[in-house]
């Protein structure tokens, strides 16, 4: 496969965790090859919120990395990608990459993506959020990472919950040009 037609998803801790699962089902049917790490705290959420089992998860993607595989494909510069998604995104993991001092292959795979300036886009999953948060997100945002929580969009009168979960990665999709059906497009 075209390496440029490579993407990395992370999944965190963070409650959301269909936002990782949508996202491996959407991008594998863009045909992109897809490469999956989740964090320990991902796996305990996986299991609160959804009747998946971490490996069907794992299944979802070409390639799933150990969040301690710190010498994996992803952790290197060389290894092309197209960007990262971390969704959801958890504070302490947005924290994280913000500072630069990565513990796991999560955090070290997206320092990779933005020190060779490629897309990486956090759907930050905390509400409320305090001054410190605040100025974590805009330092991450000043050195090249894309702040997208997962807001829901009412004007496209959605009638479930999966019509807001869709339209949230269509967005995401839309910010590395992949085409989708995912997003009610705003007419005017």
């Amino acid at each position: 496969m075209d390496s440029k037609r490579r993407i990395i998803v992370g999944i965190s801790g963070a409650s959301g965790v269909i936002y990782g699962i949508r996202m491996l089902e959407e991008l594998s049917k863009a045909n992109l090859e897809t490469h999956l790490v989740m964090s320990k705290s991902a796996e305990l959420t996986l299991s609160y919120e959804s009747e998946l089992k971490s490996s069907e998860v794992k299944k979802l993607a070409n390639v799933s990395h150990s969040v301690g595989d710190v010498g994996a494909s992803i952790s290197s510069g060389s290894y092309e990608t197209l960007g990262m998604i971390i969704a959801p995104c958890s504070i302490r993991t947005a924290s994280e990459i913000s500072s630069g001092v990565t513990s796991n292959l999560l955090t070290r795979a997206a320092d990779v993506t933005l020190k060779e300036r490629r897309k990486l886009v956090l759907m930050v999953r905390e509400s409320p959020l305090h001054t410190g948060h605040l100025r974590t997100l805009t330092n991450l945002s000043e050195i090249g990472a894309i702040i997208a929580p997962p807001v829901p969009a009412f004007y496209t009168n959605p009638q479930k919950i999966d019509d807001i979960i869709d339209h949230n990665i269509g967005r995401i999709l839309d910010l590395f040009k992949i085409k989708n059906e995912l997003v009610n497009r705003w007419n005017g």
